[in-house]
């Protein structure tokens, strides 16, 4: 959930969908800026400068959660987080995409061993909960033939993943499916600062 300071700390436009928005507003106390304030309807661009954005739906236990499109001339980049599995609808917005940025959340041996609860194992494991690092593998590899080049792992568990294992999950199965190296750059987001810079081409 986006957070009060982030929310009324800076002068900055916030966008969400009508859905998000009724649910922040139970998270925090007064209205957010009306200037500041924009929504968006899912399935239906918007622009943002000289970027097209394109909401469309996804598997999670929150209010109305989407993934977005986001278009400059003929690149497309994609971006998922938060989502229990993906599936056609998913991938179908996903495809013909240059960049993606993927949740890569947990291992499941590391998830079953761990010490969270049962029930929040359930819920992180399930089709509403977050995504695991061999299906984030998976969905990279299926996309690489619609032109992926490059792709960022995001979200990742500090309880329940390694940067490491996930970067690995994703070339190991590059190598089962006989993609080389070279075909794709496989990168992942630091938790504590900035990730590296991406030129999408």
């Amino acid at each position: 959930m986006v957070s009060k300071i982030c929310l009324f700390g800076h002068n900055i436009p916030v966008y969400a969908n009508t859905k998000t928005w009724a649910a922040i507003q139970t998270y925090i106390k007064g209205n957010f800026p009306a200037p500041n304030k924009n929504t968006f309807n899912m399935l239906e661009s918007f622009n943002l400068g000289d970027l097209k954005i394109f909401p469309f739906p996804i598997p999670h236990d929150a209010a109305d959660p989407c993934g977005f499109n986001i278009y400059h001339g003929s690149q497309k980049l994609s971006i998922v987080t938060d989502l229990g599995h993906v599936n056609p609808h998913v991938f179908k917005y996903l495809e013909n995409s240059s960049s993606i940025i993927l949740e890569s959340n947990y291992d499941p041996n590391i998830l079953t061993v761990s010490t969270y609860p049962r029930m929040l194992k359930q819920r992180i494991s399930g089709p509403n909960g977050h995504l695991a690092n061999d299906i984030a593998a998976n969905t990279i590899c299926q996309l690489i033939g619609s032109g992926l080049k490059d792709a960022l792992l995001v979200h990742l568990s500090k309880e329940n993943n390694f940067p490491e294992l996930a970067h690995q999950t994703i070339i190991a199965k590059l190598s089962q499916n006989n993609y080389a190296f070279s075909e794709i750059n496989i990168d992942v987001a630091p938790r504590n600062h900035v990730s590296n810079r991406f030129t999408i081409t």
